[in-house]
């Protein structure tokens, strides 16, 4: 089966756990410490303004914390994205506002966000869909005019940036994830970023049961007495990552751009196959200065063939999917938003295999199957009933 997403794992990255086996410690510490100073500095970005956590979905849950959601606030995200960020507004007691994408890139515009300000909105949480990154800078300085926060989930977007400034640094605080699914992983984890350096020392409490002193033992190198005791600044989780999964990402992280370029490619080399076929829509080109991750790429087809196409592909050992389920349409969230560039984009979307480790035959083989199914199957849609 050619998968959707797979990571690029190997003899180095095996390396690396190994030596953190040797040390006998496999808890938080310095390939922590390292993992966190390379994303920082890959980001352009002050060390201490980032730090990690168990998984993005836990970053997000902690961005909540840190911008004091609570009863009565909204906070403005599109539907279509992951169902942890959407979770997290509404574990606070607040009240997700799911807002309209553009039909054709799956991120929302400023006049989708802005359409769904009201009085009571804290936060802005968008997806850069696909690793692109969308309108953010407008989204952006609708934020700041309207003084609410902007939490960036940059989750698809770990290299994505506008006029070089990386995505996920444009609002108040930016999340990412390497979990298995990503371009760069650490098998699972998140990085949070935050503009404000206090708000990123609370983060670092928040991560760690909102303790002050973090570890007993680090202390001990202090001129301190009784180095084991702390205080409780809030009533907070366990989000931290370990230095097994941090010493994965690190070695990741260094062969990041070799991933990038190969993605580059391997969407050159699906817009060339299937640009110009007939019943495929490819992803538009992107604005000036915008520079993509391509953590997915999709193709856009009738809605009466999608599903159908779906499963020739799957039987032809092709995975296919689509990103993310609508989340204004989930009783649970209790909206009764009517969002048609989302749902237009929902019935016509279909995300093709995109990882690096796919050579130019699996792209030649994936495009080809889809063309024969989308030909094979308008004729059928098309052809007359009989009898």
């Amino acid at each position: 089966m050619i998968n959707v997403f797979q990571p690029s794992l190997g003899d180095e990255e095996l390396a690396a756990v190994q030596e953190v086996f040797q040390t006998s410690w496999v808890g938080r510490g310095s390939k922590v410490d390292a993992f966190e100073r390379t994303f920082a500095e890959h980001l352009g970005v002050d060390r201490k303004q980032v730090t990690s956590s168990n998984s993005c979905t836990e970053a997000t849950f902690l961005a909540m914390e840190l911008i004091g959601l609570g009863p009565g606030d909204e906070v403005v995200l599109p539907s279509v994205s992951f169902v942890g960020a959407a979770n997290a507004v509404a574990a606070r007691g607040a009240r997700p506002v799911f807002c309209d994408v553009d039909p054709r890139t799956l991120n929302p515009t400023v006049a989708d966000v802005e359409a769904c300000l009201t009085p009571s909105t804290k936060a802005v949480l968008p997806l850069h869909y696909g690793g692109r990154p969308g309108q953010i800078a407008g989204i952006a300085e609708l934020c700041r005019d309207r003084g609410v926060w902007l939490v960036e989930d940059a989750a698809n977007a770990q290299a994505s940036s506008v006029d070089g400034r990386a995505c996920g640094t444009f609002g108040d605080i930016g999340l990412w994830s390497f979990d298995w699914g990503k371009i760069a992983v650490a098998v699972d984890g998140g990085i949070l970023y935050a503009r404000d350096p206090e708000l990123a020392a609370r983060a670092v409490q928040l991560a760690y049961f909102g303790m002050e002193q973090t570890s007993g033992y680090s202390e001990a190198f202090k001129a301190h007495t009784r180095w084991w005791e702390f205080e409780v600044n809030s009533f907070s989780r366990r989000s931290i990552m370990n230095d097994m999964q941090a010493a994965v990402g690190v070695v990741q992280l260094g062969r990041l751009g070799d991933f990038l370029r190969r993605r580059a490619r391997i969407a050159e080399l699906y817009e060339e196959a299937l640009g110009t076929v007939a019943g495929i829509g490819t992803p538009p080109p992107l604005p000036a200065g915008h520079e993509s991750s391509h953590y997915m790429y999709w193709v856009q087809l009738d809605p009466a063939i999608r599903d159908l196409v779906a499963r020739d592909m799957f039987d032809r050992g092709i995975y296919t999917t689509f990103r993310y389920p609508l989340l204004h349409q989930v009783v649970a969230y209790g909206s009764s938003a009517r969002l048609p560039g989302a749902e237009r984009a929902a019935a016509r979307t279909l995300l093709l295999p995109m990882h690096q480790a796919l050579t130019d035959d699996d792209v030649a083989f994936v495009a080809a199957a889809l063309e024969k199914s989308v030909t094979s199957r308008t004729a059928q849609s098309s052809a007359p009933a009989r009898g």
